[in-house]
């Protein structure tokens, strides 16, 4: 056994930290997919009519058992960069739009929650959308 300072110890941490792989966007949404997937019956909170809050508000929205907060949870997306479990925090480090977010976890869709399985769906097909989803996206800018 190699005794070493606290100071030693911290650069080899940063050392680590430093060497780090980024996941990629659709690794970063598949993990999250999958932490959903992981109780597929499990009934989540959705955020309450996102697309009519002002864009300041909507980005600061949250909720404890939302399909966000399961992301969060999680210490290798943590990790990656997902600094909470906010909307807009969601969208900024899943890359989402607006209306891939609203489509995933919206009070207006499913009510007050929304079962796990079916937020995993809609966060895979925010991987690679189809051609509807792009018009759809296209026409609301």
């Amino acid at each position: 056994m190699k005794h070493q300072t606290i100071d030693q110890l911290k650069q080899v941490a940063q050392i680590d930290a430093a060497h780090r792989l980024d996941m990629s966007r659709a690794e970063r949404l598949t993990r999250w997919a999958e932490l959903l997937e992981m109780e597929p019956h499990r009934r989540l909170a959705t955020l309450h009519q996102t697309e009519y809050q002002a864009l300041s508000v909507r980005s600061t929205m949250r909720c404890a058992g939302s399909p966000i907060s399961i992301a969060y949870d999680d210490p290798v997306l943590r990790e990656q960069g997902l600094a909470d479990d906010t909307y807009g925090e969601a969208k900024r480090f899943f890359e989402l739009t607006d209306a891939q977010l609203h489509g995933a976890l919206c009070y207006c869709h499913y009510g007050a929650t929304v079962r796990a399985a079916t937020a995993a769906r809609n966060v895979r097909a925010a991987i690679k959308p189809g051609l509807f989803t792009r018009l759809q996206e296209f026409f609301a800018r």
